[in-house]
């Protein structure tokens, strides 16, 4: 749950001032950035994640982070600035009944088989569908490939692991545990690593999706972007989504999040199914 600001100046009884003019600029530098579109309600948020650079930094107010963060070329500081304002909420087979129906589009696909995740978070959302590839297409997954992309650097540096806490893996049955996750002992006691064999499937890669070039070139059966498209404006999902649409093989398959309707944004696609869509093309040149 996110409070409002309790007045319209600053936060009461802060550590740092956190000004309108400094919530404002905060709202611009990240939809410049990233494409994030802050709402009012975010201000208390943006003030929590934010104070820790200023910390971190021993700077006194707002006001200065964001003079030194305009008039800086320091790449990392960027990069701190949009890791502190994503949201990384994911789970292992989180929205479950999309799962079904890739490992069907799956089975239908010729070889290789290459599945784009645009939000890759902290890799349960890409190991989920490595393990479903591998489940779907048997001796064929050996070709098979998940490209895992997220524009925060810091919970890409994690998913590479393929390292989980047994509460993260909690609800993956013994099975699918026993098959693809090697558990942890000793100092890593209460933990679980993704088998090799399934974390060579996955490749993982910074991306934002508002640069003007992809590292993401070649056409893909599917694309996982799920819950991104909420923090955009509509003028910035129609873009997002007219270049998600080359990309696609003919009858590829986006899955978007539950609050999401790519139809409604962009003619490329039409619905499927639940909050599945299929590219919107007759024949793909």
């Amino acid at each position: 749950m996110y409070i409002e600001s309790p007045t319209p100046a600053s936060l009461v009884n802060s550590e740092f001032l956190f000004t309108d003019h400094d919530f404002a600029k905060v709202r611009t530098l990240i939809h410049r950035r990233a494409g994030i579109a802050l709402g009012e309600q975010k201000r208390q948020m943006v003030y929590s994640r934010l104070s820790r650079r200023l910390r971190e930094l021993r700077l006194p107010e707002f006001s200065r982070y964001l003079e030194m963060l305009e008039s800086s070329h320091d790449g990392e500081e960027w990069q701190a600035f949009i890791n502190s304002l994503t949201t990384n909420l994911t789970s292992f087979f989180r929205e479950p009944h999309h799962f079904p129906v890739l490992a069907e589009h799956a089975r239908r696909c010729k070889q290789p088989v290459t599945v784009w995740c645009a939000a890759a978070s902290t890799g349960e959302e890409p190991y989920s569908i490595a393990i479903t590839l591998v489940e779907a297409l048997g001796e064929r997954a050996g070709t098979a490939r998940v490209i895992a992309t997220d524009i925060d650097t810091a919970v890409l540096a994690k998913a590479s692991t393929g390292v989980f806490t047994l509460e993260q893996i909690k609800s993956l049955p013994a099975e699918r545990l026993r098959r693809f996750f090697n558990k942890g002992t000793g100092a890593n006691a209460g933990k679980v690593r993704v088998r090799p064999e399934l974390a060579a499937m996955v490749r993982f890669e910074r991306l934002n999706l508002l640069d003007p070039v992809w590292p993401v070139k070649e056409a893909v059966d599917a694309i996982f972007c799920r819950n991104v498209m909420i923090y955009f404006d509509k003028p910035t999902q129609r873009r997002i989504l007219d270049r998600f649409e080359p990309l696609l093989k003919a009858q590829g398959l986006l899955f978007a999040g539950h609050s999401e309707n790519a139809s409604l944004v962009s003619p490329s696609f039409k619905a499927i199914g639940q909050t599945v869509y299929e590219v919107n093309r007759k024949v793909r040149p």
